[in-house]
């Protein structure tokens, strides 16, 4: 355990709240924002439900009273969507009233793809109760991808783009690389062309470099989406795009369930394995 916490710990921010919002700190003073992530496991309780709730809600304030230039990212099934989706819209509606209150941001993020369509039904909820306050997250490898994001550009809604991580079948998901980056760049047009401020999450430099002569042919100025990655993984290239006039947010998780979650990862999908590994020696 000790020699996977000296691993994880150059993808975690720390334990607590304070290691999170120093690591937050310092990606602010080389040009960088983040949002914040309270690591955890799905909850089937509603004390359990009603704890992750008060963690972000501390985890707001924290950011507000720090200055700091973060948003939060809330995994639903932390909220409670395994005990209900009713339950799981008022503790979102709780964090998402707050984060208005504070001038901050809630991006829901997306799990396995059992969880798609119940998450995209909160979501929609949330975002015509807080329209501007809450944002979702597309994997471009599932099938269903594209008809999700016509479904949320119509309604103005933010969208984080990213590969996918988790291990799915066949008839939910796209498996060659190839053709997922290709979808990918499907998905990413839809959003330029049609979207709301995209975020372009991803570490593989033929999306970096396609996302960069994309929106110059296509007059989209840098200030109209941002590049997003995680904590640990390529802050060369993180702050090399910083420097070029890109604006890059880091996802930066913390907290005790960091054993579960890189054990979870590690575990799900060979992929990831050797994603961590080719990237620690990247810049």
């Amino acid at each position: 355990m000790s020699f996977l916490f000296r691993f994880a710990s150059r993808f975690v921010a720390g334990e607590q709240v304070e290691q999170a919002m120093t690591a937050v700190q310092k990606l602010n003073s080389q040009g960088l924002t983040a949002s914040l992530d309270i690591l955890g496991e799905n909850v089937h309780d509603k004390v359990t439900a009603g704890r992750a709730v008060e963690g972000y809600l501390n985890l707001l304030q924290q950011i507000h009273r720090a200055e700091i230039d973060s948003n939060i990212s809330v995994k639903l099934t932390m909220t409670g969507l395994d005990i209900g989706d009713d339950l799981c819209f008022e503790n979102m509606c709780r964090i998402c009233e707050s984060a208005r209150s504070l001038n901050n941001y809630v991006r829901i993020d997306m799990e396995g793809s059992a969880y798609t369509e119940r998450t995209l039904k909160v979501f929609f909820r949330l975002h015509a109760k807080y329209p501007g306050v809450v944002g979702a997250v597309i994997q471009a490898y599932l099938h269903r991808s594209s008809d999700d994001i016509d479904a949320l550009n119509a309604v103005g809604a933010r969208v984080r783009l990213c590969k996918g991580a988790y291990k799915e079948p066949p008839s939910a998901a796209i498996q060659k690389m190839r053709d997922i980056r290709t979808n990918y760049k499907r998905l990413a047009e839809k959003l330029f062309l049609k979207g709301v401020y995209p975020g372009i999450a991803t570490h593989d430099d033929q999306l970096i470099h396609w996302t960069r002569d994309f929106v110059a042919a296509h007059g989209i100025r840098n200030d109209q989406f941002e590049f997003q990655m995680l904590y640990g993984i390529r802050p060369g290239t993180q702050k090399a795009l910083v420097r070029g006039g890109h604006r890059m947010r880091v996802y930066v998780p913390f907290g005790t369930h960091w054993a579960p979650y890189f054990y979870r990862r590690l575990r799900e999908r060979k992929e990831n394995v050797w994603f961590i590994v080719s990237n620690m020696f990247k810049g």
